[in-house]
């Protein structure tokens, strides 16, 4: 039988089960990674954006595949794309959850506004995209390209970049970096890696069950590829990251949460030209249109406000939440509203 022929009320549990199946995998992985970066000394924020950023892309990879495989690319787009919101708006709720005073007022590092400006300007030319027109080369639009050739210059100057520059926030609190919560763990980085491969597998094979009953849902829901793709399946997709965001803040890892949502936005980002590449027919940007290209404006949008949060460094709260997290909500709330009259 296939996933089609299953009715809502199975399609449904299935879906849940998918998604509580990658929230325990994120949580799991951030301890993981927390133990990684303090028995090597990476820095949280390399820690945040490759380990952490990468490994919960994986259910968008599976999206990507699944979908555009199947025919829906649009629908792996408008997923991608509302993930990237959806993960931005986890930070306000991990700073609501977790602490009385702004999240963005503890950032310690340039490298994570550095990360940001490279989100902000990956986004940009992802709208960019949805106008150049027809233009392809090797069989890949010409944004993808200019998409490609960002990532590799951002990972380079991100790489390059030293956490001890010139600019240095001085938070007058204790550096997140240096504290030390909970027992040591004595398991070899061996052992660790298998286990954070097990969590990799996890997160992989339930992201591709969100995958395939969500497009079915899309259809059967009446949403339709575009909002369901930008909300509804962008929100079970974003779970790893949502999952991993709040148990890193619990455990005061305030610079590996946000650099785990800046990386996974931006390695997301880069999924775009893996649809392209397997798309037939024009560049995928381009026949997603208006509505993908207002959902990348949506994400820059609300990383442009944590970009302003970080460099303000002021520690100014309503309701448990820094004035910059109550923003990215509103925000993207009157984004909701666009997306669904444009869906």
């Amino acid at each position: 039988m296939n996933i089609e022929d299953l009715s809502l009320a199975v399609l449904i549990p299935v879906f849940i089960g998918a998604a509580i199946a990658v929230w325990i995998a994120g949580t799991r992985l951030a301890r993981l990674a927390d133990v990684i970066s303090r028995r090597t000394g990476i820095g949280q924020a390399a820690i945040g954006m490759l380990l952490l950023g990468a490994t919960t892309s994986l259910p968008e990879i599976a999206v990507a595949v699944s979908a555009t495989l199947h025919g829906a690319a649009i629908l792996s787009i408008n997923d991608i794309l509302g993930s990237a919101s959806i993960n931005v708006v986890i930070l306000a709720v991990a700073d609501a959850a977790y602490r009385r005073e702004a999240l963005t007022s503890r950032v310690p590092t340039i490298s994570l506004v550095l990360q940001g400006v490279v989100c902000v300007i990956a986004l940009a030319l992802v709208a960019l995209s949805a106008s150049l027109g027809p233009r392809q080369f090797l069989g890949i639009g010409w944004g993808s390209w200019l998409l490609v050739a960002t990532y590799a210059a951002g990972i380079r100057l991100l790489t390059r970049s030293r956490s001890d520059a010139s600019w240095h926030a001085d938070t007058g609190k204790p550096d997140d970096e240096s504290s030390h919560t909970g027992p040591a763990d004595e398991r070899s980085l061996r052992r660790l890696s298998l286990y954070i491969a097990a969590c990799a597998s996890v997160i992989l094979i339930a992201g591709f069950l969100l995958a395939r009953s969500g497009e079915v849902l899309a259809g059967k829901t009446g949403l339709g590829t575009s909002f369901f793709g930008a909300v509804i399946l962008g929100f079970g997709t974003s779970l790893p990251e949502m999952s991993t965001v709040l148990e890193s803040v619990k455990l005061r890892r305030y610079t590996m949460a946000i650099a785990d949502i800046f990386g996974t936005n931006l390695f997301n980002v880069t999924i775009l030209v893996l649809v392209d590449a397997l798309h037939r027919g024009g560049p995928v940007m381009v026949e997603a249109g208006a509505f993908a290209a207002t959902a990348a404006l949506l994400a820059l949008v609300l990383t442009s406000i944590y970009l302003a949060g970080m460099l303000e460094r002021r520690d100014r709260t309503l309701l448990r939440m820094g004035y910059d997290s109550i923003a990215v909500i509103l925000f993207y709330l009157a984004g909701l509203g666009l997306l669904y009259e444009l869906r």
